[in-house]
């Protein structure tokens, strides 16, 4: 029996396991449906097939695989609209910078993503940007 509600999908994408564990076990008891992904291949497969309502996505994967997964995520058509919380242990003023920086003179601008928090995450922070950037009623501790 179906209880009506359906829960948001956030797609998780960092290549710290504990990270993954920590966030999954974090939005699973508030009700999200979380889905996780250790890379950038990864992690653009199941944003293209499940179609998440949010993408929380670790900065400094290797390479720039974070950066990069971000302006592929901003340039796909289906994945555009998608918000992102961007979390990294490298202050928000640099990312912006470099993101700038970056940018291909006849590229279209990549906006800035919905939230960026810099690690160690605050659990409670994470959870009030989650819900204001999915609409979701806030989670209730037990």
């Amino acid at each position: 029996m179906s209880t009506g509600i359906e829960r948001k999908k956030i797609l998780i994408i960092d290549d710290e396991t504990d990270m993954r564990i920590f966030l999954c076990n974090l939005l699973g008891t508030c009700g999200f449906e979380p889905i996780d992904a250790e890379d950038r291949v990864q992690g653009l497969q199941k944003a293209k097939a499940e179609k998440p309502d949010l993408i929380i996505l670790d900065v400094m994967m290797a390479g720039e695989a974070g950066i990069q997964m971000y302006r592929d995520l901003k340039s796909d058509e289906a994945l555009k609209t998608v918000p992102v919380i961007m979390v990294s242990a490298i202050d928000k003023k640099i990312f912006l910078h470099y993101q700038k920086v970056q940018a291909l003179p006849q590229a279209p601008e990549i906006p800035d993503p919905g939230a960026y928090l810099e690690k160690p995450l605050e659990a409670e922070e994470l959870m009030q940007l989650v819900h204001r950037l999915t609409e979701k009623d806030a989670c209730s501790p037990a």
